[in-house]
């Protein structure tokens, strides 16, 4: 493999206790190294709490006040641990963009569709409020929602819930990242829709280049869409390998135990 887009070493997240406590302390991720190249879909799966999100707030500098990170985040070499915020700022959303979980607490309810979409392009991109505006429903036509001009000018709350994803996915695209960090992107969307946002997210893929770093509890969305894959437990992870070779091969008992519990279509005799 050529150098990792992503290099993550000996990654440490720890939220100490109140008033200085020993007792209570939580020690979110403990040693993570993961790799992440260019172009790839590398998925991140394991029980709630073991620590997937936590990698993704440690990438852009999002984690809580309290939260003692160590290790290092290098993309494109650059270390983005301790990187001054005015830097950050500048990768953030642009270089570097995530996809929320939940679009409605992401999404400014004050604000048009249109408004959020053409910031990044405006603040970022230079872009005149009408060029980025058009930018804005370029990208809203890239995602496949109909009739855009009039979405656009709609606010979050109008919109469905599997629109509301889609406009996430939009303004994590508008500035054409290297790299886009999705947190559970189809958790709260019905099995239709979810299908919809995967063939959308493996569409933009391959027409932009960008890597993704999935995060999932979902190993059926895992096998959809990443080429590699990396099981987290208590912080740790456990096992990394090809999806193809972590379906048929699974080494750590853990994941053993992941694939055991996925549900099955049972064929009636």
């Amino acid at each position: 493999m050529s150098e990792a887009l992503l290099q993550i070493r000996s990654l440490a997240v720890r939220y100490p206790a109140p008033h200085g406590q020993a007792a209570g302390a939580v020690q979110a991720l403990s040693g993570v190294d993961l790799d992440v190249a260019a172009g790839e879909c590398l998925g991140l799966v394991g029980e709630s709490g073991s620590g997937k999100t936590a990698i993704l707030l440690s990438i852009l500098g999002l984690l809580p006040p309290n939260a003692r990170l160590g290790g290092s985040i290098r993309f494109h070499g650059d270390e983005l641990v301790g990187m001054p915020l005015k830097r950050l700022n500048q990768i953030r959303g642009t270089r570097i963009a995530m996809i929320f979980q939940d679009p409605m607490s992401a999404l400014n309810p004050y604000m048009r569709i249109i408004d959020q979409l053409s910031e990044v392009p405006r603040v970022h991109g230079g872009l005149s409020r009408r060029d980025a505006g058009q930018r804005a429903l370029e990208m809203l036509e890239a995602v496949h929602i109909g009739e855009p001009r009039r979405r656009a000018r709609q606010y979050p709350h109008e919109l469905s819930g599997g629109m509301r994803q889609r406009v996430m996915i939009a303004m994590a695209l508008i500035a054409e990242p290297e790299l886009i960090l999705a947190d559970e992107p189809t958790t709260a969307l019905d099995v239709t829709v979810q299908a919809q946002i995967l063939e959308l997210l493996q569409e933009l893929r391959e027409r932009t280049g960008a890597a993704l770093l999935l995060v999932t509890h979902d190993l059926g969305i895992v096998a959809q869409l990443a080429d590699r894959v990396g099981v987290m437990r208590h912080g740790r992870i456990v096992e990394q390998a090809g999806c193809l070779a972590l379906f048929e091969r699974p080494q750590h008992e853990y994941t053993r135990s992941l694939l055991a519990a996925m549900p099955r279509l049972k064929v009636p005799a």
